[in-house]
């Protein structure tokens, strides 16, 4: 690559390496295929002994800043707050004492300036020697309002893009308020939802339609190989969800589903690839139903890990729902993972998914919590074995056109170009 084409780009994530973000991941390696540069600054570090090759590959550990260690803890106690700001302030060079100060702008921030919460939120940042980016991108609205920060007191430069997923548009705002994002909106350059669901709602929570642009997250179709299910005449069933164990994942009812089927079709194997608080409550949950011979729950694997038992298996089931506190998914990528192997999928009406999955054509999807109308879709799924070849056919042929990642990471490149346009 030219060097005058190359751009500078700081990733902030909250977590990295984490097992079950591989589409932060994706970006990053796409980007370093490309020939640009790329810093992340994350808070904290992910799971130890559980990374996706990558990490090595790409010598991602030495790109990485983490910054978590160095968050000073607000005092509780206003004068206590005053004073050990004012010492901490006292012992700054020029540089960072200037970001201080615009820290303590009413006009700028607010109350949150007068509260020194924009003054203790900024200092893990002022010895890192942020340099002078083309492009800040940051993963979750959350992590996007910290950047936001850290552009208008000066400490960090560059376009400001924030893509939002789900948790941080659902859950977040609902505990946080409708408000939550009104000062990243002004300050951040461009919002990408990983749907149209999502667009639609930062629309409603008061973002500039401008601002808003759509970019899916997508698989690297050269991992993913495509297989004809459904034609062996051998009547073993392997069914598979790939999950974290949280309630939104709606794990629980895969497993009551799947047990319900079992009278109708003994050779069924359920093999669950995740883990998580629910994990006991799960593995209980099987025991329950008595089908630990048939229902097995493995732990979490790498990515590399899962497209092997993907190869071997006849249906995806993701039974996704909306938490009690508000939480939703995206559109998560092991479904098109799934659908780019050719396997039919069966889900929910929840979130993004309905963006994804062709109803008929390349799988099934049935309200959230309804266990009923998953467990008879299911079986409706497993009659049709002479279907599941045409169904694998067309979630490919999405993946392709819709999700294909090295069509999105071009794409992607070419959005923070436009930016300085």
């Amino acid at each position: 690559m030219d060097v005058n084409n190359r751009m500078k780009i700081a990733f902030f994530v909250d977590t990295f390496p984490k097992l079950s973000e591989t589409f932060v991941l994706n970006q990053i390696t796409g980007l370093l295929q490309r020939g640009h540069e790329v810093k992340v600054f994350s808070r904290e570090s992910g799971e130890e002994g559980m990374l996706h090759p990558e990490i090595k590959e790409y010598g991602l550990f030495d790109k990485t800043v983490y910054y978590g260690d160095d968050f000073v803890e607000t005092p509780k106690g206003k004068v206590s707050r005053v004073f050990q700001a004012f010492m901490i302030f006292s012992r700054k060079g020029a540089k960072s004492r200037k970001a201080l100060l615009k820290s303590m702008s009413f006009l700028r921030f607010g109350k949150s300036a007068l509260s020194l919460t924009v003054f203790y939120s900024i200092l893990p940042f002022l010895d890192k020697r942020l340099e002078d980016y083309d492009v800040v991108h940051c993963h979750f609205g959350p992590v996007g309002a910290m950047a936001a920060l850290l552009k208008e007191t000066g400490v960090l430069s560059g376009r400001l893009v924030t893509t939002i997923h789900g948790y941080d548009i659902t859950s977040y705002v609902k505990g946080k308020g409708r408000g939550v994002y009104d000062h990243l909106f002004k300050v951040g350059d461009l919002f990408m939802p990983i749907s149209e669901r999502w667009s639609k709602e930062l629309l409603r929570l008061g973002c500039p339609e401008e601002k808003i642009l759509v970019h899916h997250m997508g698989v690297d179709l050269d991992k993913f190989t495509f297989i004809p299910r459904g034609t062996s005449d051998d009547q073993a069933i392997n069914i598979l969800t790939i999950a974290r164990l949280v309630e939104k994942k709606g794990v629980e009812y895969g497993v009551r589903a799947v047990a319900k089927a079992l009278s109708s079709y003994p050779d069924i194997h359920y093999t669950i690839i995740g883990d998580g608080p629910l994990r006991d409550t799960i593995q209980k949950l099987i025991s329950d139903l008595k089908v630990e011979d048939m229902v097995e729950l493995v732990g979490w694997k790498s990515q590399d890990e899962i497209v092997v038992p993907m190869r071997e298996v006849d249906i995806l089931l993701a039974p996704s729902v909306t938490s009690v506190d508000g939480d939703q998914e995206g559109i998560p990528v092991v479904l098109m993972e799934a659908l780019a192997q050719g396997l039919p999928v069966l889900s929910t009406l929840h979130s993004g998914i309905p963006e994804l999955i062709q109803v008929g054509e390349s799988g099934y999807l049935v309200p959230e919590r309804d266990g009923v109308a998953l467990s008879d879709k299911l079986l409706m799924l497993l009659s049709e074995r002479n279907r599941w070849r045409d169904m694998g056919m067309a979630g490919r042929e999405c993946i392709e056109k819709e999700f294909n990642l090295h069509n999105l990471n071009n794409s992607l490149v070419d959005i923070y170009k436009k930016l300085d346009a």
